[in-house]
């Protein structure tokens, strides 16, 4: 399998998950603003919605989206437990998790966007939102180890990937010390340092 990537971004999340299962890839990193792939190729002729993740099959088939391609890559190895079997209510929490990391808290990056014609005003809103959102992802996690549960799940690879985008738009987490514990603990995990490493983010 093959992930293009871009450093830092969304797609860090599935590039966790690919080392936590031990499947067998390869990277490319993808120039968002261009999309141009570092190989020269054209990225939107790989993915014409011109985003990453994007994630090529062996049989060359591509898959895109994030939620789509981490539980794809978690089922691929279920006895790594990074994500619950088809059926179970614990899956669904998971999803729902997902869900709302995508849908409340990445989202609202995309107004920092350097493409984003926000004004200043309407983005000092969003920060405070995400505060607030991510001050009840504190409050969850004062109660369990990690945020879907008692072990690291692909909800986990997803926000630990969004934390990290938190000091680019001037979000000051520091005061959320559960949130803060956690991203450290995630932080340390082999397979998670190894894919920041290789991005190039530590």
């Amino acid at each position: 399998m093959k992930l293009y990537y871009t450093p830092g971004a969304c797609s860090l999340s599935p590039h966790i998950i690919l080392r936590e299962t031990g499947l067998d890839f390869s990277l490319t990193k993808v120039d968002l603003k261009s999309k141009l792939t570092e190989n020269g190729d054209d990225f939107l002729k790989i993915n014409p919605k011109g985003q990453v993740p994007a994630l090529m099959l062996d049989n060359n088939v591509i898959l895109t989206e994030g939620l789509a391609v981490v539980l794809y890559l978690a089922d691929q190895k279920l006895d790594r437990n990074l994500v619950a079997p088809a059926g179970s209510l614990e899956r669904y929490h998971q999803i729902e998790w997902l869900n709302y990391i995508a849908s409340e808290i990445h989202q609202n990056f995309g107004v920092f966007s350097p493409t984003s014609a926000a004004p200043e005003s309407y983005r000092s809103t969003i920060r405070s939102k995400l505060l607030t959102k991510f001050t009840y992802l504190d409050s969850i996690l004062a109660k369990r180890e990690y945020i879907a549960g008692d072990h690291f799940t692909v909800a986990d690879a997803y926000l630990f990937t969004t934390c990290g985008w938190t000091p680019r738009i001037n979000l000051d987490l520091s005061q959320l010390s559960y949130l803060n514990a956690y991203i450290q603990k995630i932080k340390q995990r082999p397979h998670v340092h190894d894919a920041l490493k290789t991005e190039g983010i530590i």
